[in-house]
C-alpha cells in the first residue's frame, strides 16, 4: 500500500476519530429526514410528481407552515429540490433514487415489523381481488383489459402507464358510463398502498362491473423503469 494512503487510514481510523463521526453526522441527515410519518407521506405524493407547498399541504391535511417545515427538513437532508414558478416555489423529489430509497425503506418495514401489515390491512380497508403487474402487461397487449388511472388529473397528467384512462376517484361515481360493462377493468393509484384503487374496485364491481385492482402502483412501476406516458406526449 501506498504510504500516504496508509497514513491516512491510520490517522482516520486511530488518529482521529471526529472525522468518521462526522462522516456518519452527515449521512444521519438522510435518516432524520426520513424519520417523520408526515415527511414520508410528502415523499410518497412527490413521488407522483412535483407539487406546491399548498397542494402538499391540502393533500396531506397538514397546515402550510407544518408542510413547509417538513420540505425544509427533507431538503436538508438532500431528498427534495425546488424551483420556481412564477411567485410559486414547487417541489420534487431530488432523484429517482430518491423512490428507490423510499420504496425500500417501506418494504423493509413491511417485512420486519408486523404493526406495518395490520396498519395496511386496516388502511386499505375490506379485501378487493388483485392482478400482477405481469397478468396485466399480458392482458393489455391482448387488449382484454381496461386500465383506469384514479389518481388526481395532475398526477395523471406527470405520469401514467401507457394506454391507461383517467378518470379521478371523486368524479368516478358520476362517469361510470364511460367504462365498458363487457370488459375487465383494473385500476391503479399511487402505490401499493394507496387507498383510491380498492376503493374503486368496490364501486365499480357494486354497479355491476368487472375490475379488479392492480397489487401495486405508479411508485413501483416508476422504481422498475417501466414505460411511463405523461399527457404531452
Amino acid at each position: 500500500m501506498d504510504p500516504l494512503i496508509h497514513c491516512f487510514l491510520e490517522d482516520y481510523m486511530v488518529g482521529d476519530p471526529s472525522r468518521k463521526a462526522s462522516l456518519f453526522d452527515q449521512i444521519a441527515r438522510v435518516g432524520k429526514a426520513l424519520g417523520h410519518g408526515k415527511r414520508l407521506e410528502l415523499l410518497d405524493l412527490l413521488a407522483q410528481g412535483e407539487r406546491s407547498v399548498e397542494v402538499l399541504a391540502q393533500t396531506a391535511g397538514l397546515g402550510v407552515t407544518s408542510t413547509s417545515a417538513h420540505l425544509q427538513t427533507l431538503k436538508h437532508g438532500g431528498l427534495v429540490s425546488t424551483r420556481r414558478d412564477g411567485t410559486r416555489v414547487l417541489y420534487s423529489l431530488a432523484g429517482t433514487d430518491v423512490v428507490e430509497l423510499y420504496a425500500r425503506l417501506r418494504n423493509v418495514a413491511a417485512t420486519h415489523l408486523a404493526d406495518v401489515q395490520a396498519a395496511v390491512a386496516a388502511y386499505l380497508g375490506e379485501h378487493t381481488e388483485e392482478v400482477t403487474r405481469d397478468e396485466l402487461l399480458e392482458r393489455a397487449a391482448s387488449g382484454k383489459v381496461t386500465i383506469l388511472d384514479v389518481r388526481p388529473k395532475e398526477e395523471y397528467d406527470a405520469g401514467h402507464i401507457p394506454g391507461s384512462v383517467c378518470i379521478p376517484i371523486d368524479e368516478l361515481p358520476d362517469r361510470l358510463n364511460e367504462l365498458p360493462a363487457d370488459a375487465e377493468i383494473v385500476a391503479y393509484c399511487r402505490g401499493a398502498y394507496c387507498v383510491f384503487a380498492p376503493e374503486a374496485v368496490r364501486l365499480l364491481t357494486g354497479n355491476g362491473l368487472q375490475a379488479r385492482r392492480l397489487t401495486e402502483g405508479m411508485l413501483e412501476w416508476q422504481v422498475d423503469g417501466l414505460p411511463v406516458e405523461t399527457s404531452d406526449q
